[in-house]
């Protein structure tokens, strides 16, 4: 996926925070941000790709109640990276709904083993909402992994010990055992069938 490994303590190459205190507390806040050239190529950097053509997280911070926040957004982006088998640039639009319910009280994990939760779109309200961050993270969650170029194929590579038959990539696939087993059944079956003419 990366040109180099993601560093998820880095600091953030953007930030765009916004004071919930600051926010109208009885209509859907607009927001509409995007980085400029400079940022882009910082982000890149971040997210160990090879360039960001752009970037926009455009939606609305809507109160829920006395003291939630529901944001609502739709993200886009244009990257760049190599491919995963000719490294040459491959270039993806990158399309994705964001969704974030923040929650003045969150509720505090139990016990030893705490459970992931199962609305993974809550987060702890705190003083500030800094929208950057959330976009940075869509974009690290849209990133394609194993990015390839147009007619890139990864060639089969056959490789054993001596006297040992390879493994082609059509050995591993499911059911290609039963596909064999009934094979020679078919085989057995025509064999049987041949010698019952004869």
């Amino acid at each position: 996926m990366s040109e180099h490994a993601f560093d998820p303590t880095a600091p953030l190459p953007w930030s765009q925070p916004l004071r919930v205190a600051e926010l109208a507390s009885r209509k859907p806040n607009r927001f509409d941000i995007t980085p400029d050239t400079a940022t882009c190529a910082a982000i890149a950097e971040w997210a160990g790709i090879s360039a960001l053509r752009r970037l926009r997280l455009k939606g609305t911070l809507t109160p829920q109640g006395r003291s939630d926040w529901l944001l609502e957004a739709d993200f886009t982006a244009r990257v760049v990276q190599p491919c995963a088998i000719t490294l040459e640039p491959v270039t993806t639009d990158l399309r994705e709904p964001v969704l974030r319910r923040y929650l003045a009280d969150m509720p505090e994990p139990s016990g030893e083993e705490a459970e992931m939760p199962e609305d993974d779109s809550a987060e702890a309200l705190g003083s500030v909402i800094d929208l950057a961050a959330v976009a940075l993270e869509a974009l690290e969650l849209a990133l394609p992994m194993f990015p390839r170029a147009a007619g890139a194929v990864l060639d089969e590579t056959l490789a054993a010990e001596a006297g040992v038959t390879p493994l082609r990539d059509e050995d591993t696939r499911p059911f290609a055992g039963l596909k064999a087993l009934l094979g020679g059944a078919q085989a057995d079956k025509d064999g049987a069938e041949d010698t019952d003419k004869d």
